[in-house]
């Protein structure tokens, strides 16, 4: 990655070395993924810098809307700055996604922030079916791009209100006539795995809309463990409910679930990774890099 400086935990905090503590133990139990390891020394070493270089950013593009609309004689437009995470299944996105916003919410308060998962632009399971593609949930097909295009689009005109649907982790579904909107904020996290993708049938990268994109990285023997391990816990937990689509997973023995999971990621995890999404992570701003137990080990900020 030649176009990228590499930093050590360390050094990143050097860049804006903080002694604050925005937030608890318990707080950040609440707001990380269940098999997530992330500690408040990560929040203090990679996350603070990571807002404090996000408001930088912000600020110069705010400076540069007021330049180009005193240029054209206009009153300077109120547009979202995006904020784009995009990695593997089980890397921790979500993670990443609601702590940004928490923090963001709480050291910028002057700033609105909201949060979105591209999930919701997935097709609904009846669409998936039809085209063959439910087994490939997840992959580039099955996201109505088109959609998600002219969703971004509005966000970007300045659109006071703009809907996006909703995606449910229980039914496995599109949640039916039921909508989350985004009001205009000044900060917008987006998180996907396709927030880096380039559709086969657009000729504009979801990227183009992002103001700051940062993949989240990890060897893939990790991804898959901690695939493997979230899968386990999921079953001893949101999986027992009759109601989640997953239940069936529940009711096998360990063994014959595990060797499904397996299956899963040999098939549809490991080569949406390998093919659409890795291949994508040099167009990131930041790559956060993990290693064991989800534990940050380096940066890289892109230099052009």
């Amino acid at each position: 990655m030649q176009n990228f400086n590499s930093y050590t935990k360390q050094k990143w905090n050097s860049l804006y070395p903080a002694d604050i503590n925005p937030i608890s133990s318990e707080q950040l139990d609440r707001l990380k993924a269940f098999n997530d390891q992330i500690d408040v020394t990560d929040v203090q070493q990679v996350y603070l810098p990571l807002v404090y270089l996000l408001n930088l950013t912000v600020n110069s593009q705010r400076q540069a809307e007021i330049t180009r609309a005193e240029f054209l004689q206009e009153q300077p437009p109120h547009i979202p700055f995006i904020v784009g995470i995009s990695g593997s299944v089980a890397v921790g996105k979500s993670t990443t996604a609601r702590l940004l916003q928490y923090l963001c919410e709480t050291l910028l308060p002057n700033r609105k922030t909201q949060s979105l998962t591209t999930d919701g632009f997935l097709y609904p399971n009846q669409v998936l079916k039809q085209r063959g593609l439910l087994a490939s949930k997840g992959f580039p097909a099955s996201y109505d791009m088109p959609a998600l295009i002219e969703f971004l689009k509005q966000v970007k005109s300045g659109a006071q209100q703009v809907q996006a649907p909703v995606y449910s982790h229980q039914s496995y579904d599109i949640i039916p006539d039921q909508h989350v909107t985004i009001n205009n904020p000044d900060i917008l996290i987006l998180e996907g795995i396709n927030t880096l993708q380039l559709p086969a049938d657009q000729n504009v990268f979801i990227s183009d809309f992002t103001d700051f994109s940062i993949y989240i990285d990890a060897d893939t023997s990790l991804i898959k463990q901690w695939y493997l391990n979230r899968f386990q816990q999921l079953r001893k937990t949101a999986f027992t409910d009759p109601n989640n689509y997953f239940n069936q997973y529940a009711k096998y023995d360990l063994e014959t679930a595990l060797m499904m999971a397996v299956k899963t990621w040999k098939t549809i995890n490991l080569p949406n990774l390998e093919r659409y999404i890795l291949p994508t992570r040099p167009r990131a701003n930041l790559i956060i890099h993990k290693g064991e137990q989800h534990r940050i080990d380096r940066l890289y900020l892109r230099q052009y």
